[in-house]
């Protein structure tokens, strides 16, 4: 796949994403608008699959609607919550140290910035990239296995793990797409371009991968 070829894409991606079931992170943003909902969703999204994910979400947001509801649970309370997620117990950890770190370096406020992303509980390079770009709409790259994958696949990039990815993106995809790369690609790599048996006869933008040998 060109970059010439790039425009085309994301916009067949762009109606595939409309056909298919929203991911949950995006889906919290448009029912709430809230960035620290879609800072907790995302925390707990990570090796989750979306269905698991929605599900506690949907437990947790019934008894915490802010940052301050997590001092009222205990970290055995949360676990007992969100316990059908992966890696329940760490996150359970994070989620109970989130609101004084908050406090204590950004006056209880989700930051927007990916470096004062980086430094609450739980976050890492990709959750502070989803969280940037799905919660403030500010330009931001969230590479997960998905994008990696599928844009190597593609041919778009050749690079050997997600934050590699990452920056080979910054460096060549339009800035233009930094915001729906991550949403539309998940989408598309959840419904047709999957790890195993993609399904190549039904894939929209066929005619530019390079896995297809075109």
């Amino acid at each position: 796949m060109q970059n010439k070829d790039i425009d085309i894409v994301m916009e067949r991606l762009k109606k595939h994403f409309y056909t298919v079931k929203t991911p949950i992170v995006d889906l919290i943003q448009a029912q709430t608008k809230e960035p620290f909902k879609v800072l907790v969703a995302t925390i707990l999204s990570a090796r989750t699959k979306d269905e698991t994910t929605s599900k506690a979400v949907d437990a947790l947001f019934r008894v915490v609607q802010n940052a301050e509801d997590f001092d009222k649970l205990s970290v055995e309370e949360l676990d007992k919550i969100i316990f059908q997620v992966g890696f329940h117990r760490e996150k359970s950890k994070h989620l109970k140290q989130l609101p004084q770190v908050l406090k204590d370096k950004f006056g209880g406020i989700v930051p927007d910035e990916i470096d004062d992303l980086l430094q609450l509980p739980g976050v890492g390079r990709k959750t502070a990239n989803l969280v940037r770009a799905v919660a403030f709409q500010k330009p931001a790259i969230c590479v997960d296995v998905h994008v990696h994958r599928i844009c190597n696949r593609w041919g778009y990039v050749n690079t050997q793990n997600p934050l590699e990815t990452e920056m080979a993106l910054r460096e060549k995809l339009p800035l233009k797409h930094w915001l729906n790369i991550n949403s539309y690609v998940v989408a598309f790599g959840q419904n047709l371009c999957t790890p195993r048996k993609p399904r190549c006869s039904h894939c929209p933008i066929s005619e530019f991968c390079s896995r297809l040998g075109v």
